[in-house]
């Protein structure tokens, strides 16, 4: 068999099930073996964005990795965004690119550049096949890498003419490994540290969301009662409707849970990292004493020095703990917290009535939503003001029932994202959320959407500007630049697109519609007109806002 032959196998041998991409001359022979394989679906997009979203959030719902694919040039550079995205919220990912023939790549030539080099910073891992009996042990490592904690991206180049090179080299086999376990003696501490603590509060990452660690967080805050804010991305690690579940931390200005933080005497923090929710915003005055459990040791930063961490495989971190709490048992007051869980589920249920004619408060909005969701139902969040308002009132019983992109949040992740979620779950409902800004970034996946026949929903919230940036600016400078723009008829763009189309200018309307929308048959887009102007009404009110505690 040729090269080409053998990475097909590789993949199979994985368990590859998705390759999402846009081909090029330079990957043609990958790709005809591709098309004879019978375990691997290959999805044409209409961008490799697009493409690396799709496989981005397979990633994030599987915790196996699917592959991206793009040709040399311009087909690599159109990939690296949502690579970026997949890596830095720890999503595994094989990108997949083409290259010219290695006779070529030492000079000037048609599309050439230093791909590998470009997608290091991005990845785990980037490198170049060479010779076509490299490509068992290339895979292998690969797909590993992806894998391992914490998951991310790996990217291979296949240059074309060693595509085309014979090879009689056969896939290596899979073999899993546990994960390395916390020692002991450190348990030991931890635990003796928590028994200690009068006010604990736990921080869960995104971490908390893989591996089984959400069962053993859920049987550790059962027996405690310990209380839980959730990043972002850790939505659904805890079930909303838990004493303990104190809701979401992350926004810039300081808001209800984490008063919660305030209060702690130890910070517990679960497979947390600090691109989601920097310490500086919650211990500026590094005075919290801090226990980190994770799959790796804590990341080096002047707020955030714990006292004790715990490094290993988190789930099984958590099953120690729970192992001594059984055996000595835990207990503290938890008024402190139960008054933030009410005064901020007070806050949450205060729209789910409001009514408006011909503008929609994001509260209303994401109530409705919540109301039309069920427990296993998945919403996405694009980027832009809508994510600030999906973090603080859609909460989740769940994990991975929110996906949003909280790392390197790249504008245009809902679509294709929500693709993605469709193939991997058909039988849920599927709702994702655009500001008109960042649903037309990846408008194009609209078709593939339609051609795929996938069952889902775009809600686009339509303010017509860039409204997050306004926000911002707004904060800190009392205005903001020109960041308006114009947008398309929507209802002919669904109909372009042959999608089902619903406009909601009232409140009143929206939850039925939403509930209409997700019960049709193929995708449906529903556009709401909303309003900003809760934006900076919000910063007020968390701006003079006292902690109940």
């Amino acid at each position: 068999m040729k090269a080409s032959d053998l990475m097909v196998k590789c993949l199979e041998e994985e368990g590859i099930e998705y390759i999402f991409g846009v081909p090029g001359e330079e990957n043609a022979d990958f790709m005809m073996s591709l098309e004879h394989s019978t375990q691997i679906r290959f999805i044409l997009t209409r961008h490799e964005q697009g493409a690396a979203f799709m496989a981005e959030i397979y990633g994030r719902l599987t915790g196996n990795p699917a592959g991206c694919l793009g040709t040399l040039g311009p087909g690599a550079t159109n990939l690296i965004t949502g690579v970026a995205d997949s890596n830095m919220d720890r999503a595994p990912m094989l990108v997949l690119t083409g290259q010219g023939a290695s006779t070529r790549l030492h000079k000037e030539s048609h599309q050439v550049m230093d791909v590998v080099h470009m997608f290091e910073p991005v990845t785990k891992w980037a490198t170049t096949v060479w010779h076509p009996e490299n490509i068992p042990e290339i895979m292998r490592k690969a797909v590993r890498l992806a894998r391992t904690e914490k998951p991310g991206a790996v990217h291979i180049e296949l240059p074309e003419d060693i595509a085309k090179l014979p090879c009689d080299k056969q896939p290596l086999p899979v073999k899993k490994f546990r994960r390395p376990v916390p020692a002991d003696k450190i348990m030991d501490q931890a635990f003796a540290r928590i028994q200690q603590a009068k006010n604990p509060i736990i921080i869960a990452g995104n971490g908390c969301i893989r591996r089984r660690a959400s069962k053993q967080l859920r049987l550790l805050c059962e027996k405690t009662q310990i209380g839980v804010l959730s990043t972002f991305m850790a939505k659904g690690c805890v079930d909303m409707d838990a004493p303990y579940c104190l809701y979401t931390i992350g926004l810039g200005a300081k808001d209800i849970p984490a008063c919660a933080l305030d209060a702690a005497d130890l910070v517990i923090t679960l497979g947390y990292d600090m691109v989601e929710y920097h310490p500086k915003l919650w211990n500026n005055d590094r005075s919290k004493d801090i226990i980190h459990i994770d799959f790796l040791p804590a990341e080096i930063d002047e707020n955030y020095h714990p006292q004790i961490e715990v490094v290993g495989d988190l789930a099984h971190a958590l099953w120690m703990l729970n192992e001594r709490i059984d055996a000595q048992g835990y207990s503290f007051d938890t008024a402190r917290q139960q008054a933030v869980r009410r005064d901020m589920t007070e806050e949450l249920n205060r729209y789910a009535e409001d009514v408006t004619e011909g503008i929609i408060k994001p509260q209303k909005a994401l109530s409705d939503a919540r109301a039309v969701m069920g427990p296993e139902d998945i919403l996405l969040s694009d980027v832009g003001a809508h994510k600030m308002w999906i973090a603080r009132h859609y909460q989740c019983h769940e994990p991975n029932t929110c996906l949003i992109p909280n790392g390197f949040c790249s504008m245009g992740f809902a679509l294709p994202g929500a693709i993605a979620a469709s193939l991997v779950h058909p039988d849920r409902n599927i709702l994702a959320i655009s500001g008109d800004g960042g649903f037309m970034m990846n408008v194009q996946e609209m078709e593939t959407a339609h051609r795929l026949n996938c069952k889902l929903t775009v809600m686009v919230w339509e303010d017509g500007g860039y409204g997050l940036i306004a926000w911002k600016q707004s904060n800190e400078f009392k205005k903001h630049t020109d960041l308006s723009f114009t947008n398309p008829d929507w209802l002919q763009l669904a109909s372009a697109f042959n999608w089902h189309g619903h406009r909601v200018n009232n409140s009143a309307d929206l939850k039925n519609t939403l509930a209409q929308a997700l019960a049709e048959d193929g995708p449906s887009l529903v556009v709401i007109p909303i309003d900003y102007r809760e934006n900076m009404a919000l910063t007020e009110r968390l701006g003079e806002m006292t902690c109940p505690i």
